[in-house]
């Protein structure tokens, strides 16, 4: 064969060989990796050791009849065959077709490395085909090296460059971007100038525009400023016209009434002309005192309407005539009646002078009558009932109570009328509250109380249970609290100063202060405690014909339920607190009232209530415990008032009075007697009463 053939053989089988199918081209992928034919290692195809075989089988048999003549040099000869056959096999072993389509790195090495080793020990043993054949690979293999190193090279300067335009592109956008974003914030610059220049330009329109309305407004307030000044000063000179006017009508209601009242003490049926006989003065006090409440009335509800009108004082002129008529027809009739007396009077002495001879006559011829084997008592006994006076009065204000009941008919009568129950619930609620409020806790809300309850009796609205509650809400409102508040303080009297006796006090303040304002109160009081307290009169209820027990008992003061009369005990209980805030009443003032005036019930009354006690017959336990209550209250007030007169008394009901109600006095009995009697001694032995426990101080006032 020849070596030209052989050589083209090598290149066919190199080229049918798995690296030889490989396609190279020179414009790679960009996701391709550049190096790859470069990082992997060099292996020899595995059809190079039958190349190899062949080589060396022909070269073999031409070298053998040359080198058979040498002994010496078979021996290099056999190894290198033997060395040849090794690789050989090694090829054959490592690169069979059948087995493997790529042989591994591994054993590619070790047979170049023994291809090497070879050569080094026989170089001049290969054949020139084999190294030409060899350099041929070795010379495609490295021009195939430098070619791919070029075109990497290229690749990377072509990639360079790319990067470079993109880097350079990307540099002249954002300068682009940076120029355009730097003319769009100039130019929103702008606008916002202009914008603000227009609204600053707007704005300082807009604040000559209010400047010039503040300039009209305020010249048209200054005109109405100077027409409000002009109509104030006008109003200012009408309201004092309107008051001097009102001063001078309310001075004449004030001459008025004190003349109506000077001519109803005129009017006196018990005292002045009760001996004149047929004659019945009691109309025409009653008429009086009608129209004194009248024009006290209008007084009272003019001056809390403010000024009276020419109407009020027209009323109450025809209220002062009316009482002038009144007057003189009582004179009249007084007259009319002392001239009957008159010649009754006359008609009598002389009956008595006919008499007065017929008794001479019959003297003469009669004996003188024996005297009476008693003789006259050494002392009178003492009354069982009331003087006659007192009885009257007593009378008096049952009836007025009884005329305040029947004036309030509608409220009290309101079982189908939701709307009337709910004001007499609510009226009651605000009279009988703030009673039940009184407390010694402080000056200034025992003040509060007593403006609340003011306010309401003088028909202004006050707050009760969070609604707003006033007498004017219904036309009987106002007799309808009167009773109820009067009711009320008797009932704490009763209930409160029963269980502590220093409560009498606080409660006789208010009650003195608001009688001093509203009489009709204190008139109504007085009715509720006679009633419940018949020895605050005093009186002695007498056992009448067709009176069933029960109801007598109910008259002298006891409570009788079912049947059932309470305790004794219980019974001197209640009528002690009774007792108590009565004595309180008549000796306190509330100290921010008028000082002027006199009180409306004051200490004179205490005094006539105590003779009258000391001038009827006293009452086993009942007497001895009212005395001692009364006298521990108001005795220092009335050792101050009346002094020597005042121990005179003491004296007697020591010396006289205090061994009759000892007489009538069981054992069981002797507790409120020795009570009574130990007070008596240590107060005539110091010759002082001391002031009642409980009693309010100037300081309290500062509270």
């Amino acid at each position: 064969m020849q070596p030209r053939q052989l050589r083209w053989e090598t290149l066919a089988a190199l080229r049918t060989s798995s690296k030889g199918q490989l396609s190279y081209c020179r414009h790679w992928l960009q996701d391709e990796d550049i190096l790859e034919g470069c990082m992997s290692p060099l292996v020899l195809s595995p059809y190079s050791g039958w190349v190899l075989d062949r080589v060396i089988g022909q070269s073999a048999q031409e070298i053998a009849p040359s080198r058979s003549s040498t002994p010496k040099e078979s021996t290099p000869l056999t190894n290198e065959s033997s060395s040849l056959e090794k690789i050989t096999s090694a090829s054959h072993q490592g690169s069979s077709p059948v087995s493997s389509t790529e042989p591994s790195e591994t054993k590619g090495n070790d047979d170049l490395s023994l291809l090497e080793m070879n050569q080094e020990v026989f170089p001049a043993a290969l054949p020139s085909k084999v190294t030409e054949v060899e350099g041929c690979i070795r010379m495609y293999e490295e021009m195939h090296r430098l070619k791919g190193k070029e075109g990497l090279r290229q690749r990377q300067e072509q990639q360079e460059q790319m990067v470079r335009a993109v880097y350079d592109l990307a540099s002249e956008q954002l300068k682009r971007f940076d120029e355009l974003k730097e003319l769009k914030q100039h130019q929103e610059f702008q606008d916002l100038q202009e914008v603000m220049e227009k609204s600053s330009k707007e704005a300082q329109g807009q604040q000559e525009k209010l400047k010039e309305e503040h300039r009209h407004r305020a010249k048209v307030l200054n005109l109405k400023l100077r027409e409000a000044e002009q109509q104030r000063q006008r109003q200012e000179e009408l309201e004092r016209l309107r008051k001097e006017e009102g001063q001078e009508r309310l001075r004449r209601l004030y001459s008025i009434q004190e003349e109506v009242l000077q001519l109803n003490q005129q009017i006196d049926p018990n005292y002045r002309h009760k001996d004149l006989p047929r004659i019945d003065l009691s109309a025409y006090s009653n008429r009086g005192n009608q129209i004194c409440g009248l024009v006290s009335g209008l007084i009272r509800t003019t001056s809390e309407r403010g000024f009276p009108t020419q109407v009020d004082v027209a009323n109450t002129e025809r209220a002062l005539q009316e009482m002038r008529g009144l007057i003189s027809s009582m004179q009249q009739e007084i007259a009319a009646a002392v001239e009957e007396k008159r010649r009754r009077d006359e008609e009598e002495e002389r009956q008595k002078q006919k008499e007065l001879l017929k008794k001479e006559q019959m003297k003469a011829q009669t004996p003188a009558p024996a005297q009476q084997s008693g003789g006259k008592q050494r002392k009178e006994g003492l009354q069982v009932k009331a003087e006659e006076s007192t009885m009257q009065w007593y009378q008096q204000l049952q009836d007025a109570a009884e005329q305040c009941v029947a004036s309030f008919s509608g409220i009290s009568n309101c079982k189908d009328n939701n709307e009337v129950k709910k004001i007499k619930t609510d009226l009651q609620k605000a009279a009988t509250i703030p009673v039940s409020q009184i407390s010694r806790i402080a000056g200034s809300q025992l003040r509060e109380i007593f403006d609340k309850i003011n306010n309401l009796l003088s028909g202004k609205s006050v707050q009760s249970g969070g609604r707003t509650v006033s007498v004017t809400q219904h036309p009987q409102g106002l007799d309808f609290v009167y009773y109820k508040l009067a009711e009320k303080f008797v009932n704490q009297g009763e209930e409160e100063v029963a269980s502590h006796h220093d409560a009498a006090f606080p409660i006789a303040v208010v009650a003195s202060g608001i009688w001093e304002i509203h009489p009709r109160v204190g008139d109504l009081f007085l009715a509720h405690l006679h009633k419940k307290c018949p020895y605050s009169v005093p009186f002695y209820p007498a056992l009448k014909e067709g009176t069933s027990m029960e109801e007598y008992q109910r008259m002298l003061g006891y409570q009788v339920k079912d049947s059932k009369t309470e305790e004794q005990d219980n019974f001197l209980k209640r009528m002690s607190g009774m007792i108590r805030l009565y004595a309180a009443i008549i000796q306190l003032r509330w100290p921010y009232g008028n000082k002027q005036g006199t009180h409306p019930h004051g200490l004179n009354y205490g005094w006539r209530w105590l003779a009258q006690m000391l001038n009827m017959e006293p009452l086993a336990d009942v007497t001895a415990t009212l005395l001692f209550d009364f006298l521990e209250v108001c005795g220092n007030a009335l050792m101050k008032q009346y002094q020597v007169q005042f121990w005179k008394m003491m004296l007697l009901i020591r010396e006289d009075y205090f061994p009759r109600i000892e007489a009538i006095t069981s054992s069981g009995q002797m507790g409120s007697l020795m009570r009574f009697k130990q007070f008596l001694e240590e107060c005539l032995q110091q010759k002082e009463i001391p002031l009642p426990k409980g009693a309010l101080q100037s300081s309290f006032w500062r509270s």
